[in-house]
Parts: C-alpha cells; sequence; structure tokens
C-alpha cells in the first residue's frame, strides 16, 4: 500500500532476543541496556509479562516483581534495539564514508567545518644574502645572492619557498608569517634607509606591503656606523602561482647593504601559521 512519509530505516531489521539462566531471584542483568521496561518484552515459561508490573528494566538492570526458580524458562526480545541499530558500531566509518574536503594524513585534523586541515605549524625557513651589495636612492631589489640560512643549529621544517632572481613562491596555500631584516652600513654622515617587502597577485605587477624604516646620525663624525630596518607582513596564500613576494631596498645616499654567509645581517624568517 502506498507510504506517507519517510521511508522507516529499519524495515530489515531484526529484533535481539536474550535466553536467562534462571535462578531463586528477582535480578538479572541484559545484554542491551534499556531505557525503560517498554523496550523489551520478557517471557517466561512462554506467557509475556506485563512491563511496569512484572518487572521494570533501566539501562542493563531487568528486575522482576516476583523471584523466579531454577526451573523456568525465561527470555526476552529487545524492542528498542531495532531503533539502535541506525547508528554505525563502533569502528565501522571510515574515511570512505566521510563527505570530508581536503587530504587526511598524520599531520592534518577534521576540522567543525567538515575539512581537513593541518594540525600546527607544517613550515618554518629562514633566507638570508650572502654577499653584501650597494642600496641607493632608488628603490632596488634584492635578486642575487639568495641562499637558505644553513649555519648550524638551523633547519627547514616542512617544503620550504623556491626562489628565482630573488622572487619568492610560495610552496602551497595557506597563512604565512614573514619577517623581514636588513642591516645597513655607511662611511660618515646622517643615513635615511628603508626595506620594502613587495608583492604580487598576478605574478607580473608588485606593490609594496609592509615597510620597515631606519636613520642614523653620527653627529658630524667620519667612522662607520650600522642601523637595520624590519617589517613584517602575514599573507593569505590562495594561489601559489600568481601570488610571490620580493624584497627592495632604499637609501637617500649609497648605503652597504649587509650579507654574509654564515651570519643574519639581511634576510627573512616565514613560518606558515596555518590552512588558508
Amino acid at each position: 500500500m502506498p507510504f506517507i512519509g519517510n521511508q522507516p530505516a529499519l524495515s530489515y531489521t531484526s529484533f535481539a532476543k536474550q535466553d536467562f539462566t534462571t535462578s531463586a531471584t528477582t535480578s538479572y542483568t541484559l545484554d542491551n541496556p534499556v531505557a525503560n521496561a517498554n523496550e523489551l518484552a520478557l517471557f517466561i515459561n512462554f506467557v509475556r509479562q506485563e512491563p511496569t508490573t512484572a518487572y521494570t528494566a533501566s539501562g542493563t538492570s531487568l528486575t522482576l516483581t516476583s523471584a523466579t526458580s531454577a526451573s523456568d524458562d525465561m527470555y526476552c526480545v529487545f524492542l528498542g534495539k531495532a531503533v539502535q541499530t541506525v547508528n554505525p558500531p563502533s569502528g565501522s566509518v571510515g574515511l570512505s564514508q566521510l563527505s570530508a574536503t581536503g587530504t587526511p594524513s598524520s599531520s592534518t585534523f577534521l576540522r567543525g567545518d567538515n575539512t581537513f586541515a593541518s594540525a600546527g605549524i607544517t613550515m618554518a625557513q629562514m633566507w638570508r644574502i650572502n654577499a653584501s651589495t650597494t642600496a641607493t636612492s632608488t628603490l632596488t631589489d634584492l635578486t642575487a645572492n639568495w641562499e637558505i640560512a644553513d649555519t648550524s643549529p638551523t633547519g627547514t621544517l616542512g617544503t620550504g619557498l623556491t626562489e628565482s632572481s630573488g622572487i619568492f613562491s610560495f610552496p602551497s596555500t595557506g597563512y604565512y608569517w614573514v619577517g623581514c631584516t636588513v642591516g645597513f652600513r655607511n662611511n660618515n654622515g646622517t643615513r635615511n634607509a628603508s626595506i620594502q617587502l613587495r608583492a604580487t597577485t598576478n605574478n607580473s605587477t608588485y606593490a609594496s606591503v609592509a615597510i620597515g624604516e631606519c636613520n642614523n646620525s653620527d653627529f658630524g663624525g667620519a667612522e662607520n656606523t650600522s642601523m637595520s630596518a624590519f617589517t613584517q607582513y602575514m599573507f593569505d596564500i590562495t594561489d601559489t602561482a600568481n601570488q610571490k613576494f620580493k624584497l627592495s631596498v632604499a637609501a637617500d645616499q649609497n648605503q652597504t647593504v649587509d650579507g654574509s654567509t654564515s651570519s643574519q645581517y639581511t634576510g627573512f624568517q616565514i613560518i606558515r601559521l596555518g590552512d588558508t
């Protein structure tokens, strides 16, 4: 006949039965927990007993109004257990049953929005220039002598950046923090210098996203003086092919931008904070 409403999920579910070993007692233990006596049909000597009158039940405890004897035959049918069978058994749900997006692995977890996300920091790296260069009044990109910092005990966590002529590409999408430092050195006089972190979203046009400035006054002396500028920025990278960055410097008079292959005079640190 026609059916109105949701199709029952338990059309082919069988009921569970439990046979008891009887004795002169009123207390028995159920194989399956129940909410109350109405969730099971109890039979003693093949006669069905009335719930709450002949017996009560809660959890796995079954209590009879009158004690049985060792010669009695007693069993029950769990009426409520058929409802419980719509829940998957323990350990039966795997990745193939989930609709989550993302990549499951030992370093990801399932978020509340049903996506797999990285657990904790998965990438950290340091870069530097290994030879000094000159900063002029014209904004100049640092295009040469870049290397990954490798002076012990440093190292790279995860998959790091790639670099080509001073342009840095991200290894994957996500949120990244970048902190840049440039060391300047001059011979005399008052000097102003700046560092710019410049980024592109189309792999072509670059614009400044963070600026650091410094000033040094030698009060008329002619000795060498040093100073440094720092800037930082957080990137939300969603397109690794087009979103990149580079480092540029400028000074009001020619100044040396310090570089070294053993110390971090000019360079940056980058940490991937998490998924975008």
